[in-house]
């Protein structure tokens, strides 16, 4: 009778035991199959973070999206097989976006610094840039030099390359929302100056532009650009596979000059 309770008491155990491995597994074998790519696909939309950044990101007179980020972003959608979704998001904030979800990328003429190629899955560098120092043009002659520039009041983009620039120069700097405010302090002149990518400079700032008296003078340094996904996401490879069959075919080559970035290229 003794022996009947023990053999009672180690299936009860068992059968317990194997319960709780049973709910284990699942869970971990759901984990394990749902890749980045599958969640995007099962979805059915490729969520986009960006940020108001000509000639990469911005809008048309419709409020349509546009630009040689945003294109190419629409043609990867296709590429996966989803919808796409562009989302403004404050770029001191995107790792966090990314992590939660409420994005699947960042493709905004993002600057492959350190603090990026630690905290996302980076594709391969898609164009080169710098970042440069943007003053009012009646002044730009006494603004030649970083060193000549140490006593102004800079505006630069929370959490950008060009903040890290400020940093690393030693300039006094206020942050704002995106490059496009940036620009809009020097014209107003709550700030001196501005630290902004080159390429957006060249489409935005001089004759021809809605900032006809502002220019830049000094190049701070040298860069890439990539997207960033999810840590460990296999998305990235699919953007790889993607990026170079439409450099074979051409298709990045007529899209750059679509927006005059053709000179950037990463050849």
């Amino acid at each position: 009778m003794k022996m009947k309770k023990i053999i009672a008491v180690l299936m009860a155990v068992l059968m317990i035991a194997a319960c709780f491995a049973g709910c284990g597994k699942t869970s971990n074998n759901d984990n394990a199959t749902v890749t980045d790519m599958q969640y995007v696909k099962d979805k059915g939309v490729l969520v986009v973070g960006i940020t108001d950044f000509k000639p990469m990101d911005y809008q048309d007179a419709d409020g349509n999206w546009i630009g040689f980020d945003a294109d190419l972003a629409k043609e990867f959608a296709k590429y996966i097989g989803v919808d796409i979704k562009f989302v403004e998001i404050d770029w001191d904030n995107k790792v966090m976006e990314l992590d939660g979800k409420t994005i699947d990328c960042v493709w905004n003429g993002m600057t492959l610094r350190d603090e990026v190629k630690n905290s996302m899955a980076c594709s391969v560098p898609y164009c080169t840039n710098a970042q440069v120092i943007v003053v009012p043009a009646d002044k730009a002659e006494q603004y030649k030099t970083p060193e000549a520039c140490k006593d102004l009041q800079f505006a630069v983009e929370a959490g950008s390359a060009g903040k890290d620039e400020a940093e690393a120069n030693g300039f006094k700097y206020t942050e704002v929302k995106d490059q496009a405010t940036a620009l809009q302090e020097v014209a107003s002149g709550t700030c001196d100056a501005a630290i902004i990518d080159l390429l957006m400079a060249g489409a935005m700032i001089g004759e021809g532009t809605g900032y006809k008296n502002l220019t830049y003078t000094v190049s701070l340094n040298s860069e890439s650009y990539g997207v960033g996904f999810r840590k460990g996401s296999d998305l990235v490879e699919q953007f790889n596979t993607f990026f170079a069959e439409k450099v074979a075919n051409g298709d990045v080559q007529k899209i750059a000059e679509t927006y005059g970035v053709q000179e950037a290229l990463v050849k």
